[in-house]
C-alpha cells in the first residue's frame, strides 16, 4: 500500500508562491501516475495537475494552467506542485493521489492546507 506525505501548505498572500510536496513510501513508485488535487469548503475535490510515470505526460486543470507547475524525482519519490500566481479561488486542501499503472489502485495523502488571503 502506498503511503503519501505532503508538506508546503500554508497562508500566502495573493499573487504569492507556494511549493507543496509529496513524498512517497513505494518501492515501485516510477509505476505510479502521481496527481494533485484540491477541496475548497464546501466544494467537491477536483484534479489540479498530473504527472505520469516517467514525466511524458503531463496535465493541468484548466484553472491552474500557466500558473502551476507538476514535477516528479523518481530517485527521491517524491512530486512536486510549484504554484505561483496565487489567487483566493486557490485556497483549499490540497491532496496528493498515487494511481498505480497496472493495478490501478489509488492512494491518497492526509492532505495539506494552502490559505492565500491578505
Amino acid at each position: 500500500q502506498v503511503q503519501l506525505v505532503e508538506s508546503g501548505g500554508g497562508l500566502v498572500q495573493p499573487g504569492g508562491s507556494l511549493i507543496l510536496s509529496c513524498a512517497a513510501s513505494e518501492f515501485a513508485f516510477n509505476r505510479q501516475f502521481m496527481s494533485w488535487y484540491r477541496q475548497a469548503p464546501g466544494k467537491e475535490r477536483e484534479f489540479v495537475a498530473g504527472i505520469s510515470h516517467f514525466g511524458a505526460t503531463i496535465e493541468y486543470s484548466d484553472s491552474v494552467k500557466g500558473r502551476f507547475t507538476i514535477s516528479r524525482d523518481n530517485a527521491k519519490k517524491t512530486v512536486d506542485l510549484q504554484m505561483n500566481s496565487l489567487s483566493p479561488e486557490d485556497t483549499g486542501v490540497y491532496y496528493c493521489n498515487a494511481r498505480d499503472i497496472l493495478t490501478s489502485k489509488n492512494a491518497w495523502g492526509q492532505g495539506t492546507q494552502v490559505t492565500v488571503s491578505s
